[in-house]
């Protein structure tokens, strides 16, 4: 089976190269796409956050991975792809959780997107509180040692 996706918008940036750190001062701006109309952003600054939904489009099928070491560290226990969150997978699928600082026409500003410059946003979607997990999140200790310059 085949799924084919259109993206919706542009990610533009300063970012070039698709880094593992240093994300925090990222501002990014999100353009639509020709042919989506204006109006899917209406009332869009409702919401202080916004969930993006990209695709990885620079990743090379050969890049691709199943399992590894979180960033090549063998520090950090072999783990499957589906139990880390690194840009090399299967759909070449990207999800960020961004703070939206203002809407102005096609575009909107955010903080906290790890998409470099030119990335397609397949969906934008508002956080709202009732889809937040509802207890406790648990993690390994090593994902905030991984993180901990991520933003």
């Amino acid at each position: 089976m085949q799924i084919t996706l259109n993206p919706v918008a542009f990610v533009k940036n300063s970012r070039a190269v698709p880094t593992d750190d240093f994300w925090g001062n990222v501002i990014s701006e999100i353009e639509l796409a020709d042919g989506v109309p204006t109006e899917a952003l209406n009332s869009i600054e409702t919401f202080s956050h916004l969930e993006i939904i990209y695709h990885f489009d620079k990743l090379k099928a050969d890049e691709m991975v199943y399992a590894g070491h979180p960033r090549g560290n063998k520090n950090y226990p072999y783990t499957g792809i589906f139990a880390q969150r690194k840009k090399d997978r299967p759909n070449a699928i990207g999800l960020c959780t961004v703070e939206l600082f203002s809407h102005n026409g096609r575009t909107i500003t955010v903080k906290n997107l790890d998409a470099i410059d030119g990335t397609p946003v397949i969906d934008i979607k508002p956080v709202m509180k009732e889809f937040e997990p509802k207890g406790e999140i648990i993690q390994p200790a090593w994902v905030s040692d991984l993180m901990k310059q991520y933003w």
